[in-house]
């Protein structure tokens, strides 16, 4: 929490819910409009009011106040302080349960699965998360190595993720990629593949926990390596055929759990 306390002071303004998500995310969903969905780590409630947006109702769950504080006020959500460990929802509460790009933050995953499949019950659990062993390696890595290589720490490897839910829930799952767009609202880490620019922006970087979690020199050293680069045109002549690119893969999936009729 204590992170999300510190980058959550501009993070509304930088990672702004993609429509191209929330559309995936309803048809993954698959639920009727007025159902009641309970987002984990729901940071300011960006993905929770685009939802509620679409007819739904958001149980909106999130340790950070400083996150909660951004969210404002929407009739169709409900806010609750709470973990993914310990979700303060009663069981079967929830029609689906979601979580985008949060699962890497709970302390204990398989306990937080645990909670997610007791409050959907028999409904649909779905995840986005980040999978580097699956993606296509991009410029980002050469810059920043140390926090390219972190992401292989953080992020476990997906069947491990998946048996996990498995054995957990009893639902089967389907894994869908995500594949990028190069204008992306939601500036998560690899939002900005074919922008590179965007890692120039310091507000922008406070809002992606990689760089806030990583040390703090080695990001000025990528950061002036990559400013210098974009300057002098090396960058575009050693990676510029990425801007060619209408989609990209580094590696983000969706993980829709469900039961099997």
């Amino acid at each position: 929490m204590a992170l999300y306390d510190a980058i959550g002071q501009s993070y509304a303004s930088t990672r702004r819910p993609d429509p191209r998500i929330v559309d995936s995310l309803l048809n993954l969903l698959s639920l009727p409009k007025a159902k009641v969905i309970a987002e984990i780590g729901a940071g300011t409630g960006s993905y929770s009011w685009a939802l509620a947006d679409r007819g739904y109702h958001l149980r909106a769950v999130e340790p950070s106040q400083v996150m909660r504080s951004q969210a404002g006020r929407n009739s169709r959500i409900q806010w609750f302080s709470g973990y993914a460990e310990q979700i303060p929802l009663a069981t079967a509460s929830v029609d689906a349960v979601i979580s985008i790009l949060a699962a890497h933050h709970f302390s204990n995953l398989n306990q937080a699965i645990q909670e997610m499949h007791r409050v959907a019950g028999a409904g649909p659990i779905l995840l986005l998360t980040f999978e580097p062993r699956l993606g296509e390696k991009f410029w980002f890595a050469d810059y920043f190595p140390g926090l390219w290589q972190d992401t292989f720490r953080v992020f476990p490897p997906l069947d491990d993720v998946i048996r996990l839910i498995q054995q957990t829930s009893r639902k089967s799952v389907e894994v869908s990629p995500l594949m990028l767009p190069p204008d992306l609202c939601d500036m998560f880490a690899a939002a900005g593949w074919r922008q590179p620019q965007v890692y120039l922006d310091p507000n922008i970087r406070a809002g992606m926990s990689c760089f806030q979690l990583a040390n703090a020199d080695a990001v000025d050293r990528g950061v002036g390596r990559l400013q210098k680069d974009l300057s002098s045109g090396r960058w575009q002549t050693k990676y510029g055929d990425i801007q060619a690119l209408e989609s990209f893969d580094p590696g983000y999936r969706f993980l829709s759990a469900r039961i099997c009729n």
